[in-house]
């Protein structure tokens, strides 16, 4: 097995991966909560470390990737709320809309999603334990974490605790003064007026904090200590900071021995989200880009840096498939050269290397730039299919689609429009064609049809 660096946000170093158990991985990274149909910053995460499972089982190991979903939430409650809808209802709807969402980027199912609602028993075990332990305390049907009693809080964020901030807003003007400290934060909410789901606990009808779902869930699927904490660069602080306070003071252990960051999608110099606005909803853009497009574009930058979105990026993913697209069509099923093999190995290391996919595209591209320069015969295209099999683009491989006669019928009115010179009748049927997912290229003697 190749040895895998991964950047550690809470040592800030490359650390090789040393898994728990040998040969096996598990990694939890944090999903949506579900108010609304997500976007492509939410998809971001899911990309990667889907991606990270892949070339993980490819490298030998056998994986268990856990996705979250979080049904149960301020969030939710607000929504429904506005919308004149029950919160349980919301947040199943949209619980089945991110996963159509997601089922369409073609990358396959987290092996675990579990949903905060149906794990309610231990979140409530957990809150019990830290209370048992002195770490937390009851005020008012309220639960609430004990910062300072954590020796380590501010390590995983690396900020001093008097520059921090829990953001919570309790909606009552009573509710600050429950805490002992201002940076204590809830793991408990009692039931209050408008909210229409509530379970029982041992300190008050209520229902659990966001920090102490994720706890409770992550341990009950992968156990404390496991290999690998995901999810974005936003959630360092509070949320992935407080996960780890809490189980360092409910287990006297470290939840994770790794934490994993991706960065934020930029739209227009901020990051994209709900709350700003700026969004570009993921069912929307994957229906006029297609699942290999959005791919290319998410793997393009470093999953630790921010990634700029707007069209030209979307625009030149788009240029990348095609050309890959074009350049395995050129290929033959079979053994790839073994002069090539340098290559292949330096794409692979290339990702061991705190899984640089655009280093590893770089490689993929000079990969086809020589064998299409190699004077032989037909060139085998194994190490192609190996590739982008772990980059989730396997699909660009697939056998030549016959397009439907209404498609081919299209393609050549517009093939009639222009030998006519009517350039504009010819732009509307190519955006038509689009539309059903076909792209039309101009080729010797006719035209030229391919799926997007």
């Amino acid at each position: 097995m190749r040895q895998i660096l991964l950047q550690d946000t809470l040592s800030g170093e490359l650390r090789a991966l040393q898994p728990r158990d040998p040969g096996r991985v598990g990694i939890y990274a944090c999903g949506p909560t579900v108010y609304s149909r997500i976007h492509v910053g939410n998809a971001r995460p899911f990309v990667v470390f889907s991606l990270l499972r892949r070339f993980l089982a490819h490298e030998g190991y056998e994986v268990s990737l856990v996705i979250n979903i979080t049904d149960v939430n301020d969030k939710i409650y607000d929504a429904a709320r506005a919308q004149g809808r029950a919160s349980a209802e919301l947040a199943a709807q949209m619980s089945e809309l991110y996963r159509r969402d997601t089922d369409a980027l073609g990358l396959g199912r987290p092996d675990h999603e579990p949903l905060a609602s149906e794990t309610i028993g231990p979140i409530v075990d957990y809150i019990q334990a830290l209370i048992d332990r002195r770490h937390a305390y009851v005020a008012a049907g309220d639960v609430y974490f004990r910062v300072r009693s954590d020796e380590g809080y501010g390590s995983l964020s690396h900020r001093l605790l008097e520059n921090m901030d829990q953001g919570e807003d309790t909606g009552e003007a009573a509710g600050p003064a429950l805490k002992e400290d201002p940076l204590d934060f809830a793991l408990w909410k009692a039931h209050k007026p408008g909210e229409d789901t509530s379970w029982p606990a041992p300190w008050g009808e209520g229902r659990p904090g966001w920090h102490i779902e994720c706890s409770a869930m992550a341990e009950q699927l992968l156990g404390v200590g496991f290999d690998i904490h995901g999810g974005g660069s936003d959630l360092v602080f509070p949320h992935h900071e407080n996960e780890a306070a809490q189980t360092r003071a409910a287990r006297g252990a470290e939840l994770t021995k790794l934490w994993m960051h991706n960065g934020m999608i930029q739209f227009t110099g901020e990051k994209m989200a709900k709350s700003v606005g700026n969004i570009a909803p993921l069912h929307e853009v994957l229906a006029n880009t297609g699942a290999p497009t959005l791919v290319m574009y998410l793997i393009s930058g470093h999953y630790r840096q921010p990634l700029a979105y707007s069209q030209s990026a979307l625009e030149q993913a788009q240029a990348n498939v095609n050309r890959i697209r074009e350049a395995g069509r050129r290929l033959t099923a079979g053994p790839a050269p073994a002069e090539l093999e340098p290559l292949r190995n330096s794409f692979f290391d290339a990702l061991a290397r705190d899984f640089n996919t655009p280093e590893a595209l770089a490689v993929l591209n000079e990969w086809l730039r020589e064998a299409a320069r190699a004077e032989r015969g037909a060139t085998g295209d194994s190490h192609l299919r190996e590739m982008l099999a772990v980059l989730g683009l396997e699909e660009l491989l697939a056998a030549v689609q016959q397009a439907p006669s209404e498609v081919r019928e299209l393609a050549e009115r517009r093939e009639q429009a222009r030998a006519e010179r009517d350039f504009a009748a010819a732009d509307d049927l190519r955006g038509q064609l689009a539309a059903l997912g076909w792209e039309v290229r101009d080729a010797a003697g006719g035209f030229e049809l391919l799926p997007l």
